[in-house]
């Protein structure tokens, strides 16, 4: 049985994943924080799970020991009256709550935002283009999703900094102060009731202004679910696309065919492989290593093992996606692969309402990456990046890389 959750567990967790695959598929085990869960790693029960309404995203439902209290969602989000979003709740108020959301992430309303988020990946890079080197978490791939739910959130532009230096905070995991966390979820949580309560004076183009005005004709939005709701879209819409820029290249630049593949399709305007492309880094180290948590509302069967009634449930999606069962050669990053119903944004009711979004940032981060900066290459051997510590996502803390130059351009340090 190999060790988890350890550093070296957290920088290459596959190997261990194969083995619960073949030899426990459903596995009780203790976390990091003491609490008692169940892994399911096979694609096939994985998905069964996502999709399971026995199995409810709210932690009421955990039949939890007394030294748990607390440890199964963000941290500081209860404290701060921050439970009612979509990650902690079932159906009618799920689909109450999503459908007043979701006009915000239809295809075609993200289509309209993709100029500003070319703007801003262009913005970003102008920043370090001429210096020959960066850290592309910090400098590119941590920033730009940041400034991208900002402005669909209606966060005035001289606002965002502070969400940014709360949202670092956020994904340090462990990496920052003790209870520093909790500290930037409960004055995200504070300048979140102040911004509500502006734009119910002063109602914008932007998704909290749509909120209020569903709740103002009879959708019944509490402040608090209004409050929740925004909390959710940035803490889950934001991390996740930082590791999807930071995983995706990282893996590029450690395939090089598949990198070069990849480049001449841009250079020839070939939409489609940079749209594969992105589901497969999506796939093969995705930013979700783990769904969300989950809580068994009554005894069930998984993958033939019992689960009883309390216990709670996560579903390993890294290892799903590795699944030989369902992926030809899973080990292997193929940019073209077709056949790829991963499930990297989930499956069922609860699927990633941002998936269009999350798309988006990520085919245009790494295609404008690649153009600009062609030669661009890691500053560091593969094995001295350090990965992130935390449960639920998957993402390096640094990404060092060079890369020629811009020419026509000079570098001006950030004040």
């Amino acid at each position: 049985m190999p060790e988890l959750f350890t550093w070296e567990f957290a920088s290459d967790p596959y190997p261990a994943y194969a083995w619960l695959r073949e030899h426990a598929p459903v596995h009780r085990t203790t976390l990091p924080s003491g609490v008692e869960a169940w892994l399911v790693t096979r694609y096939a029960d994985a998905r069964q799970a996502l999709a399971d309404q026995r199995l409810s995203k709210n932690p009421e439902h955990h039949d939890e020991p007394s030294h748990a209290k607390g440890k199964t969602g963000i941290p500081g989000e209860r404290k701060a009256d921050l439970m009612t979003h979509l990650l902690n709740i079932d159906p009618p108020d799920h689909t109450r709550l999503r459908r007043l959301v979701s006009k915000a992430f239809t295809p075609r309303t993200v289509a309209e935002f993709a100029p500003r988020v070319q703007e801003l990946a262009d913005d970003l890079i102008d920043r370090f283009a001429a210096k020959g080197e960066a850290d592309l978490i910090h400098d590119f791939a941590f920033p730009l999703p940041i400034y991208a739910i900002c402005d669909l959130l209606g966060v005035p532009r001289e606002d965002q900094d502070d969400f940014r230096d709360w949202a670092g905070m956020m994904i340090r995991h462990g990496g920052g102060p003790r209870g520093g966390v909790a500290r930037s979820v409960k004055k995200m949580r504070g300048y979140l009731a102040e911004l509500i309560h502006r734009k119910r004076q002063e109602p914008g183009d932007d998704l909290i202004s749509g909120l209020i005005r569903a709740s103002d004709h009879g959708e019944h939005l509490t402040e608090n679910e209004a409050a929740a709701m925004a909390f959710i879209l940035l803490f889950a819409g934001f991390e996740t696309t930082v590791n999807l820029i930071g995983n995706g290249t990282f893996a590029l630049l450690t395939h090089a065919e598949q990198r070069e593949r990849l480049q001449r399709g841009l250079a020839g305007n070939d939409t489609a492989l940079l749209a594969t492309a992105v589901e497969e880094l999506l796939r093969f180290d995705g930013p979700v290593e783990l769904a969300t948590w989950r809580f068994a509302t009554e005894p069930l069967t998984i993958g033939g093992q019992s689960i009883a009634t309390g216990d709670p449930v996560l579903v390993v999606l890294a290892a799903a996606d590795r699944d030989p069962a369902r992926f030809a050669e899973p080990d292997t990053l193929d940019l073209s692969r077709r056949d790829n119903q991963h499930l990297g944004y989930g499956h069922g009711i609860h699927y990633c309402l941002g998936a269009p979004l999350a798309r988006l940032e990520g085919q245009t981060a790494l295609a404008t990456l690649l153009t600009r900066l062609p030669d661009l290459r890691l500053a560091q051997e593969p094995a001295e990046l350090r990965w992130r510590g935390g449960l639920i996502m998957r993402g390096l803390r640094t990404l060092p890389v060079e890369f020629t130059p811009e020419r026509g351009r000079t570098y001006t340090p950030e004040s």
